[in-house]
């Protein structure tokens, strides 16, 4: 399965800025929740976990990965991709962040590739620089698709 085949329909989105890091949240499980990938359980089980635990799910300067365990209720396997135009910060001392990655794994291994195809395409400096630039969410598909 390709990268690009976890993004269900409308799942990659720019957005101008997010008023915090739950609104920032919400925008990125938005499309999950839109498309039955996860319920609302799911998403406050992220925003509980940030609050108890900080934002465990940062991957890199400027990206961050918002997802939960499986039984929280993630319903299918899939992701979002959300650009934020002005960062969020999840945390005082954190840099801000840019790109979401929204996460929903329905069981522990069902998302293994696409965590790796997503790894390989992140460790590319100049991949992850085109993601913060991209003007377009068909210049962000476009460069998932490539993955």
């Amino acid at each position: 399965m390709r990268l690009i085949d976890y993004f269900p329909a409308s799942s990659i989105s720019i957005k101008s800025s997010a008023t915090n890091w739950q609104e920032a949240i919400d925008f990125s499980m938005s499309s999950l929740l839109a498309n039955h990938y996860v319920n609302t359980n799911y998403i406050q089980a992220i925003k509980d976990l940030t609050i108890t635990i900080g934002p465990y799910y940062i991957l890199a300067p400027g990206v961050a990965m918002p997802h939960a365990r499986p039984e929280c209720g993630a319903l299918k396997t899939g992701m979002s991709l959300t650009l934020l135009k002005q960062e969020v910060k999840f945390a005082e001392d954190d840099e801000g962040i840019k790109l979401l990655i929204g996460l929903s794994a329905a069981n522990s291994d069902s998302h293994i590739g696409a965590i790796q195809a997503l790894s390989e395409l992140l460790s590319e400096e100049e991949t992850l620089t085109a993601l913060l630039a991209a003007k377009s969410e068909k210049q962000l598909a476009d460069i998932i698709a490539r993955a």
